[in-house]
């Protein structure tokens, strides 16, 4: 993707517009308790109440809406540990059209199961990106479906921004807003919704420790992709895709990046406190505001909830 077919601001508006038949306004919840532990206004969007447990929904159902009718006859194609697999295939379903997932082995059991119950037929492959890939550029060749890309898309992250737009308009002026970030879908997405409504607001992305190649590529000004994640965070396992860093380096974020036990804690914190079953890739955001307190000391901050798919035979403090 280059320079000019980046999404733009526009883009966010337009998607907004396009998915609002189809996707839920999620609420806004808040807590004392939080905002005392904090030092902080917390304004969490609670977007694994979104269609398919995830924000990724948004993303998915403006790249499906927005084909035309040739494209959306031959079906849509996308390669998922499973968020984006299960909300590609609810869009596609609300369009009548085939969809198709490749997912890695060893997956997280309530996402394929998730990505299933929508209809879509799964495609197993090895464990790495090279893997999903390749196995996804096949399926593509074999049935002629559109790649819709889980964060890498244009129509993906002009979705993504949606819910930034969505939460300023319940929320208020916010000085800080807080995203998970992995392949950088969210994140870019919404660096445009900021920067067309909210200019003044500071976008920090919490990223994984054992997955943290945002904040390796921003501070070198190249992406640094070569590694093998290790994060509980199954969610932001994913390499930073390249118009996803150009939008993020453009935008002048702040990265903070959260060790795993922290992400736990925050997660046990949100179900405790809030009452709201997240996963960790959810829970990263609250744990990288505690982590940092002083950063967001007495400001009005958002926070992104990104999913709730949780497998609950699993759960991180269980195992711990």
């Amino acid at each position: 993707m280059n320079a000019a077919s980046l999404p733009c601001p526009a883009d966010v508006l337009a998607a907004a517009a396009r998915i609002a038949p189809h996707a839920t306004v999620t609420p806004v919840l808040q807590s004392r308790q939080l905002d005392a532990l904090a030092g902080a206004r917390l304004h969490f969007k609670a977007e694994h109440l979104q269609r398919g447990g995830a924000f990724k929904f948004r993303g998915a159902c403006n790249a499906v809406w927005g084909l035309d009718a040739a494209q959306a006859a031959a079906g849509v194609v996308t390669h998922s540990s499973g968020n984006h697999g299960a909300a590609l295939a609810l869009a596609a379903r609300t369009r009548g059209i085939a969809c198709h997932v490749v997912v890695p082995e060893g997956a997280v059991a309530a996402k394929l199961a998730n990505i299933a119950r929508h209809g879509a037929t799964l495609w197993q492959c090895a464990p790495t990106i090279a893997a999903r890939e390749a196995t996804c550029a096949q399926v593509q060749a074999d049935t002629g479906a559109t790649l819709v890309h889980p964060y890498a898309d244009a129509a993906v992250i002009a979705g993504q921004g949606t819910a930034a737009l969505e939460l300023l308009g319940q929320a208020g002026a916010l000085d800080v807003l807080v995203v998970p970030a992995g392949g950088g879908g969210l994140a870019s997405g919404t660096a445009l919704a900021l920067q067309h409504a909210a200019p003044g607001t500071r976008l920090v992305l919490a990223e994984p420790a054992g997955a943290a190649d945002t904040a390796r590529s921003l501070a070198a000004g190249e992406r640094q992709i070569d590694f093998v994640p290790d994060t509980v965070c199954d969610g932001l396992r994913g390499t930073l895709g390249q118009p996803n860093f150009e939008l993020l380096q453009q935008a002048g974020v702040e990265v903070i990046v959260v060790d795993d036990a922290a992400t736990v804690a925050a997660m046990r914190l949100l179900w405790e406190v809030l009452k709201q079953v997240v996963e960790p890739s959810s829970a990263i955001t609250l744990a990288a505001v505690l982590a940092q307190p002083a950063r967001f000391a007495g400001q009005r901050v958002g926070l992104v909830l990104s999913g709730g798919n949780v497998d609950l035979d699993a759960l991180p403090w269980a195992r711990a």
